[in-house]
């Protein structure tokens, strides 16, 4: 019995481990909620979770948030999509982040002026051309991360 509640509570702590190990976006100060109409610094933590490095990471804005500008992350080029209005609607970082470690990109935003959920999609692409997709075409497993805008 002992070694089957060992083995149950190393399989939760792995589960936990990949659950928690993904592209995420949240306030300059870790939180998941913010509010309406405000402009707010916003952190895209992407680590590397496979035995290659990452290459490139693209942040497809949602609908109501206008990015305003950028923090400078040395070794990483920066490149914008623009709509007709001239608001960035996608954001792509290209540089390296070898197995093991992480990037943070920091970027300020107004928020929508509308209460309600959003859903900030990104897209890792690793060196051997391989891209996921945290945007929940599979919820469970590579889930979008999402902000509370009260």
């Amino acid at each position: 019995m002992l070694r089957f509640n060992t083995l149950m509570t190393l399989s939760a702590a792995l589960l936990l481990s990949f659950a928690a190990a993904h592209a995420t976006v949240r306030t300059e100060t870790g939180l998941t909620e913010s509010k309406a109409g405000v402009s707010e610094t916003y952190r895209l933590n992407v680590p590397t979770e496979k035995e290659i490095p990452t290459t490139a990471v693209r942040l497809v804005v949602p609908a109501g948030v206008t990015i305003t500008r950028f923090q400078v992350l040395p070794g990483f080029t920066r490149s914008v999509v623009k709509n007709a209005d001239g608001l960035i609607t996608e954001v792509t970082w290209r540089g390296r982040v070898a197995p093991q470690e992480y990037a943070r990109f920091f970027f300020q935003a107004r928020n929508p002026a509308q209460p309600g959920e959003v859903a900030w999609k990104v897209y890792q692409t690793y060196a051997d051309g391989s891209v996921v997709a945290w945007d929940d075409t599979n919820p469970e497993q590579t889930p979008a991360s999402k902000t509370t805008v009260k």
